[in-house]
């Protein structure tokens, strides 16, 4: 069986070679950013890995009215806050230990493609508490922040209801105020991750509700903070687990119906301002979305280097099947489009540096690129763990490789928080149309700028693709327009996924382009055999992604700009 491994040299390419992760951590060297990811992974590999195969055969268990996760799961989330890596990327007023949000990405990617289910524990707790250290008062901050660092209590979003699904203005929960200035929560949330487990002595729920009098739909939402067990006395809140889901994937990880106040008043405590609700639990949603995007991309990548050392491994018709010619084309395309997800993810990530330090182009990008993030991610992070089974052949199909785990842990990501359909409509509805595509043009110059470099114009045929493929999305543009002005809405929307898709193609090559220039740079400039090795792949990567992923494009682009039909006037 293939052994964890983690491509570290392409993670450093990204952070330091790329994006000069450094110069958001004056205080640390390359070497000593490089040392905290080596840690990290040794700490992934010998920890956390070991949790995959085992958590996924144990799953979840509603015992006595209590969520028992996975036994394996609680020394190595003990450990995981005492060496204290949930801590990586905080300030140290809090006690973090601050580092470039681009280190911080890839360390979450190497714990999330080694298990998923295991990571959203802490990533839904690192969630809600970022919402606390946003937009909570003084002493909402100062009471709650130190245990949710230190691991003692854990945190959720509770958005979704019954009946409601995707459509959160449903929302029918209430929040009644009391005489002593909080309020009495009533109702129930369902699919909530890690809404509840043995792992934490309290859980920190961020709930949407109502408050007497509100406005319909989204724009009559609130935001509360309420605790499974009352913080002063460790009583119930009345927070009851009433069911956990059985799913297709992630087993080890606690999807629950929670009923707030059906036994007793439960007791909550407005956080942020009364109807503020969806803007600040926008805080912790899009911060969940580039997860999901990173669960595509880690799932993605660790799949491709399980598969690979399998290939390299497994002879078949007395040859290795990695020297098959179709199991090298889906090798080759995994490796491709994982590391151009990994260029996607940490370039976005180390945006967020820069839009600390009051970048606005760098804030417009974010928005522009995190549905891209996590619906392509996620989408095509689904592909290639089919192609790692595909490889696998009639093993991969069985349980004993822990492959078939990659497909069934990655699909959720398509479509929780906010399904890959709805970030396609507020991609192009609000990210691109309301903004009059002004973004998306400037991300275009940055494009245009890579292929009028000197390394770039020897791919001249690649170049002239991404150029076609740039053309095209004018085009496409122009038609939205005319469908917005005569108020085609069910046109656009009808087109949106598929657009979506092929600007996730086009950034991703546009990436991958620029990796291949640095490489060749590298090259010319003198490197070690092994150094070279690698920079050759980078340049087969972007050839590759371009001849299987990018030529996709001409086809979107002919569907969308060709296809007149009325999708709503057509019969199912």
């Amino acid at each position: 069986m293939a052994n964890f491994k983690t491509d570290l040299a392409d993670i450093y390419f990204n952070l330091f070679d790329v994006n000069n992760v450094g110069e958001h951590a004056p205080d640390y060297g390359d070497d000593e950013l490089k040392d905290i990811v080596e840690q990290f992974n040794k700490f992934t590999e010998n920890e956390i890995y070991p949790t995959r195969m085992a958590g996924d055969e144990e799953g979840v268990k509603l015992v006595d009215g209590k969520v028992i996760v996975p036994s394996c799961f609680h020394g190595p989330h003990k450990q995981f806050y005492e060496n204290g890596w949930y801590a990586l990327g905080y300030p140290e007023d809090i006690g973090g230990m601050p580092a470039p949000h681009g280190v911080s990405i890839a360390c979450n990617s190497i714990a999330i493609g080694a298990n998923v289910s295991f990571s959203m524990y802490y990533g839904l707790t690192r969630g809600a508490m970022n919402v606390i250290h946003q937009v909570g008062s003084k002493e909402q901050k100062d009471f709650y922040i130190p245990k949710m660092m230190s691991g003692e209590w854990g945190g959720t979003m509770c958005l979704t209801e019954p009946g409601a699904g995707s459509d959160v203005g449903a929302c029918k929960s209430t929040a009644k105020p009391l005489d002593n200035g909080k309020y009495a929560i009533s109702g129930v949330k369902i699919f909530i991750s890690s809404g509840e487990s043995d792992l934490y002595e309290n859980n920190i729920h961020l709930v949407l509700a109502k408050t007497p009098g509100a406005a319909e739909g989204t724009k009559g939402l609130s935001l509360f903070i309420v605790p499974r067990f009352n913080t002063e006395t460790g009583e119930s809140n009345n927070v009851v687990c009433t069911k956990i889901e059985e799913k297709m994937g992630i087993h080890g990880s606690a999807t629950c119906e929670l009923t707030f106040g059906e036994n007793g008043e439960c007791v909550g405590e407005l956080i942020g301002e009364e109807f503020e609700g969806m803007a600040n639990m926008f805080i912790m949603m899009n911060e969940a979305r580039l997860l999901c995007g990173l669960q595509g991309e880690a799932q993605a990548n660790l799949a491709y280097m399980l598969t690979e050392q399998y290939a390299k491994e497994r002879a078949q018709f007395g040859v290795e099947i990695c020297n098959l010619p179709d199991v090298r084309r889906l090798l080759l395309r995994m490796r491709a489009l994982s590391r151009g997800m990994r260029a996607l993810t940490i370039y976005t990530g180390n945006l967020f540096d820069k839009e600390a330090k009051g970048d606005e182009i760098a804030a417009k990008e974010i928005a522009l690129l995190t549905p891209i993030c996590k619906a392509y991610c996620s989408d095509q992070g689904f592909n290639v763990s089919v192609d790692a089974v595909q490889v696998h052949g009639g093993y991969g199909f069985c349980t004993e490789y822990g492959v078939e785990q990659f497909i069934r842990d990655t699909k959720i990501a398509s479509i929780y928080e906010g399904t890959n359909g709805i970030q396609a409509i507020d991609f192009v509805t609000r990210k691109i149309l309301k903004d009059k595509a002004q973004t998306f043009f400037a991300v275009g110059k940055k494009i245009q700028s890579i292929m009028a470099s000197d390394e770039a114009k020897e791919f001249e045929h690649e170049n002239s693709m991404i150029g076609k493929s740039m053309e095209m999305s004018e085009k496409v543009l122009a038609k939205f327009s005319e469908m917005a002005a005569k108020k085609n809405h069910n046109g656009i929307l009808s087109h949106a996924t598929d657009f979506l898709d092929y600007c996730g193609n086009l950034v991703v090559a546009w990436l991958l382009l620029e990796h291949a220039c640095i490489a060749k740079k590298k090259m010319s400039a003198g490197c070690s055999e092994e150094e070279k090795k690698y920079y050759q792949s980078k340049i087969v990567d972007f050839k590759i992604f371009c001849q299987y992923q990018l030529v996709k494009n001409i086809g979107i682009g002919n569907s969308v700009l060709n296809f007149e039909n009325d999708l709503m006037a057509l019969e199912l």
